[in-house]
């Protein structure tokens, strides 16, 4: 008989990484008009990395490049054909009065965006960042809980969606015991910055 899979206990997204040629433009945006904090930054320009909140558990991420251009529009969720990885990241909002105010707050700064659409256990607004990164907004209706019970409306579902919402054991092997030097983490950009015994900035080790 399978064996469960092993328990992991999500948070949370804890950050997405996105990519920009413009870091002041882009805390302008995200920072300013949209209001997350700014909460970290390291390297040096043209190879920054900031860190902005979007919740007490999640982040958004910029790298600055100097040779990225800004993306070329495409409406959020159109199909695409060749290789593409990533269409847009959507952000919650507590109620639907902060969606109706932060939509007057885009229009206000000149940015487009969209009406507030019904997609039925969400209410959501697009936009676009100055990158051309496509960003939404979402309300979830508090009446229809899908985590609590999970729906599937697909009219035509594949056969691995239709086993449920649960994952199903037996398809992958066990990998046992990692080894110790599997849960050793080696250092990497800002563990000097940022890691236990940090000074804060603008401090000095005594």
């Amino acid at each position: 008989m399978p064996t469960p899979p092993v328990t992991v206990r999500y948070t949370g997204i804890n950050h997405v990484a996105m990519a920009t040629r413009d870091m002041d433009a882009t805390i302008r945006f995200w920072r300013d008009l949209l209001g997350m904090r700014l909460i970290a930054g390291m390297g040096r320009p043209g190879q920054r990395q900031y860190f902005l909140a979007v919740s007490g558990r999640d982040m958004v991420t910029f790298f600055e490049w100097d040779g990225v251009e800004p993306l070329p529009e495409k409406d959020h969720g159109y199909p695409v054909r060749g290789p593409f990885g990533f269409d847009h990241v959507s952000f919650g909002v507590e109620s639907a009065e902060d969606l109706c105010r932060l939509k007057a707050r885009i229009d206000a700064a000149g940015f487009w965006v969209s009406e507030i659409i019904d997609h039925g256990f969400l209410h959501s607004i697009y936009a676009f960042d100055p990158n051309g990164i496509p960003i939404e907004f979402s309300w979830e209706v508090p009446e229809v809980d899908l985590r609590r019970a999970p729906a599937l409306k697909d009219r035509r579902p594949g056969t691995v969606a239709l086993e449920g919402p649960d994952p199903v054991p037996g398809h992958w092997p066990e990998p046992g015991k990692p080894p110790p030097d599997d849960c050793f983490a080696y250092p990497g950009d800002g563990a000097d910055e940022f890691g236990p015994g940090t000074p804060p900035a603008g401090s000095r080790r005594g």
